[in-house]
């Protein structure tokens, strides 16, 4: 299978890639990244593309799978409108593309909580791309949704103290449906949930996730 993979370069996407390019199941790996992230392999190949002009880029868009790991936080966006140009519109165009060339498989990375209706800003911006990319009909959709993630050598330190303070109380037997996993975890579940799954649209919330 020829694989595509949009978010390459953050901290899901990174594992995912090394994992793919070791996996039999995929002959190529095709990453979409903003600047080059230097990385060699027989089966990779690497597009560093303007995210604001993907038309200019349709041709390049095609293989068996997309993974789309793309994300990002509002304190590195900035604001809410550039979250949602990079959680929102990158994504979803990406994926509109994909499936006019014809490309039959996506796996989306989205968010525990995610829902349309959600008053929480980041859950809605979720839940509207989860609804989004289903109305292309993609042969088989396959959605995780994560809890926290513990992302290695992270510097943010807010994220840090939240996912110490989510395992204390999952001990007690608290919020155990927000435990949190490492990306390398999560990257090794979407490396293997295609061939797990066959048609539809499949849901995968965190006990699920466990369990794949």
């Amino acid at each position: 299978m020829k694989a595509m993979i949009i978010g390459a370069t953050g901290a899901t996407g990174k594992e995912l890639v090394n994992l793919l390019l070791e996996n039999n199941d995929y002959s190529e790996v095709c990453i979409f990244v903003r600047r080059s992230t230097g990385k060699s392999h027989p089966k990779l190949t690497e597009h560093v593309i303007d995210f604001s002009k993907l038309d200019s880029y349709k041709n390049l868009i095609n293989g068996d799978i997309l993974f789309s790991c793309l994300g990002t936080t509002l304190k590195d966006a900035g604001s809410k409108d550039n979250q949602w140009k990079i959680d929102f519109d990158i994504p979803a165009q990406f994926a509109a593309i994909a499936r006019e060339n014809h490309v039959n498989s996506l796996v989306l990375v989205s968010s525990y909580g995610a829902s349309s209706k959600s008053n929480v800003f980041y859950s809605m911006m979720k839940g509207k791309l989860e609804e989004n990319i289903e109305s292309l009909h993609f042969p088989q959709y396959i959605i995780f949704r994560p809890g926290p993630l513990i992302r290695e050598g992270s510097d943010r330190w807010a994220e840090k103290v939240s996912i110490k303070l989510i395992k204390m109380l999952n001990t007690i037997g608290l919020f155990k449906n927000l435990k949190p996993i490492s990306t390398a975890f999560l990257a090794s579940k979407l490396a293997k949930a295609p061939k797990e799954f066959s048609t539809g649209k499949i849901i995968l919330e965190l006990n699920k996730i466990l369990k794949l």
